[in-house]
């Protein structure tokens, strides 16, 4: 039977996600920090983190991966070449899924092994980060909050966590992912930076001799 590289294994999965989940958003590549996931998958529930394993490739990152993921996604699954499909659960967490696959009469055939659980580990800002300043600011506004025009992004995004309620913040990120367009959002962002260059730079704030307040 011949290996499968990643290659192989990534438009037909896509298909099956598709043909699995319904309405999902396929996003490649996508930057978790310092490392990169495989594939993010929006969908209105949720965000899952997707690895794939081809025949071709080894654990030897994979625990690292793992730990990555787990602060990003609400759900992991691992998609694995056949090679791996006998002893993959000695190398993830129990609540991720795996989908095994291989070639069957010139079609890639996908199995669920096992189906995903809700990752208990992922972290709220690390999720929200994912968001652009522009789709912050939607937020923002949907929400009656202030625009905080000369406050961090990191600021906005913690700000979003605390004073809006889980059940509906996290539906509106996860419908911003999934409406994306990356064009328009391009656009928004060359022009706020440009508005924020044009403003006069604040002078130094001058600190109080007391003791800054830890709280």
């Amino acid at each position: 039977m011949a290996k499968l590289k990643d290659k192989d294994i990534r438009e037909p999965l896509f298909e099956y996600l598709e043909e699995q989940y319904g309405k999902v958003r396929i996003l490649e590549e996508k930057k978790t920090g310092k490392a990169r996931a495989d594939v993010m998958m929006v969908t209105p529930e949720g965000i899952y983190g997707i690895e794939i394993k081809s025949d071709a490739d080894t654990y030897t990152r994979l625990s690292e991966q793992v730990r990555n993921y787990d602060l990003y996604f609400n759900k992991n699954i691992v998609v694995v070449g056949s090679s791996h499909g006998h002893h993959i659960k000695e190398y993830v967490p129990a609540y991720w899924g795996i989908v095994t696959c291989e070639m069957v009469d010139g079609k890639m055939d996908f199995y669920e092994l096992r189906a995903p659980l809700p990752n208990k580990k992922v972290k709220p800002l690390r999720q929200i980060s994912f968001l652009w300043r522009p789709e912050l600011n939607q937020l923002l506004a949907a929400n009656e909050l202030p625009k905080y025009a000369y406050k961090s992004k990191d600021f906005v995004q913690r700000c979003l966590i605390e004073r809006v309620e889980p059940e509906v913040l996290w539906p509106q990120v996860y419908d911003l992912l999934f409406e994306r367009d990356y064009t328009a959002l391009l656009e928004e962002i060359q022009s706020y930076r440009a508005e924020q260059g044009k403003r006069p730079k604040r002078k130094p704030r001058r600190w109080s001799k007391k003791k800054k307040d830890k709280s």
